[in-house]
């Protein structure tokens, strides 16, 4: 489904697709892992781009990948994460290909989707980097703070509570209860801030066709009772409170009550050329979402959620005026990724890996956003009765992170 869509507080529209069918509709269906992101500049290590495959005892050594070359080129001098001392994540091994130019990244653990939470600490100590998730379920909060603290990266992140309009709060107060035990465990000193909703008001708005938005009271009490819940904490920091949702959904009345945004800016969704993607990614966000934040008292900070191109697709593999490439890709790291970095824009590149899981769900270029492949690698564990067992091998795709 195409939707053009504006800021429900502009006058001005922009014809952005966000396509929502079978062949997209990634958004809607992301468990935001406890994290929502990071706000240091920091080194983009331990394992990013490496493999994380388990081993598997017995059987044959034969193996074959799941992707069907989707344009998700890989650079063939990866390797697996190596640690000086096996028994200590933090002695990791950096790899040398990964500079300090990302603000931050986009980043769901491995199956952290409900009902079946499949996620394990091993996968995420490997993938740690500074990432912005997108909710609590599955124990994510936890997850990512324990991988700091075992790897000892100097990070902070923002977590998050995905809430869903329509369960009377049910997802809400569970992640909220979750992010609250989190805290408590591992304190204070990596966290960054608490994001409440990601997109909540386009979610609705996509479901019921557009029209006025009732859902902001809703997502205003959810962020006023985290507000509540995190002060009588009595914590020894602040952690600012803020909310997440596409670039042209913010209204006045969420702003007036967080200290952040975070919006979702996609110049392939805008049908934009890569040529004038990085341009109108920065327009788009000064001219819609910090502008907007001036019109509000608190003046909250904003950031760019997610902004990135995908590399391949699995049917259509233009947004009109371009295509999903290896090479656009790299296109838009070489302009965007720098250019933000020197004017001070806070981002979070859309994503760290690809999500193979939305090949089934979506198809389209919903799974091909990541800077790393994430391939499913099946390995035969009893070749007698033809039993495979499946792990997921990261690796970089074959691009040049811009030296910032």
């Amino acid at each position: 489904m195409s939707s053009s869509y504006h800021n429900v507080e502009s006058s001005q529209p922009y014809q952005w697709q966000e396509k929502y069918s079978s062949g997209s509709g990634r958004r809607k269906w992301i468990i935001w892992g406890s994290v929502i992101g990071v706000v240091a500049i920091i080194a983009i290590a331990v394992g990013v781009g490496v493999s994380v495959s388990q081993s598997h005892k017995g059987g044959s050594s034969r193996s074959s990948s799941s992707n069907n070359n989707k344009g998700n080129g890989s650079n063939s001098n990866n390797s697996p994460v190596t640690q000086t001392n096996p028994n200590d994540p933090s002695t990791f091994v950096k790899d040398p290909r990964l500079i300090q130019s990302f603000y931050g990244f986009a980043y769901t653990p491995q199956n952290s989707q409900l009902p079946n939470c499949g996620n394990s600490l091993s996968d995420v100590i490997t993938d740690i980097q500074r990432i912005r998730l997108y909710g609590a379920d599955c124990n994510q909060s936890a997850l990512v703070l324990e991988a700091i603290r075992q790897t000892k990266v100097n990070m902070s992140v923002f977590l998050a509570n995905y809430p869903i309009a329509t369960d009377n709060g049910a997802a809400y107060y569970r992640q909220r209860d979750l992010i609250t035990q989190a805290i408590q465990t591992y304190g204070t000193d990596h966290i960054a801030g608490i994001s409440v909703g990601n997109e909540f008001i386009l979610d609705y708005l996509m479901a019921h066709g557009g029209g006025n938005d009732p859902n902001s009271p809703i997502l205003i009490s959810y962020i006023q009772d985290t507000i509540k819940t995190i002060a009588a904490m009595n914590l020894p920091k602040n952690i600012p409170i803020g909310n997440s949702d596409a670039g042209a959904y913010f209204n006045t009345g969420v702003l007036d009550v967080v200290q952040y945004g975070m919006a979702n800016v996609h110049p392939w969704f805008a049908n934009v050329s890569i040529d004038q993607a990085a341009m109108w990614t920065n327009t788009f966000f000064e001219q819609n979402d910090v502008v907007l934040s001036t019109q509000v008292p608190n003046h909250p900070q904003m950031y760019i959620a997610e902004t990135g191109w995908p590399s391949g697709s699995t049917s259509y593999t233009s947004n009109g005026p371009s295509t999903a490439s290896i090479a656009n890709l790299q296109e838009f790291l070489n302009t965007f990724v720098c250019a933000a970095n020197n004017n001070g824009t806070g981002y979070f590149f859309f994503e760290a890996f690809d999500e193979p899981w939305k090949n089934v769900s979506f198809g389209g270029v919903e799974a091909y956003w990541g800077v790393f492949n994430a391939e499913y690698v099946f390995f035969f564990v009893d070749s007698l009765i033809c039993l495979y067992s499946a792990s997921l091998s990261k690796t970089l795709k074959a691009v040049t992170i811009p030296k910032c």
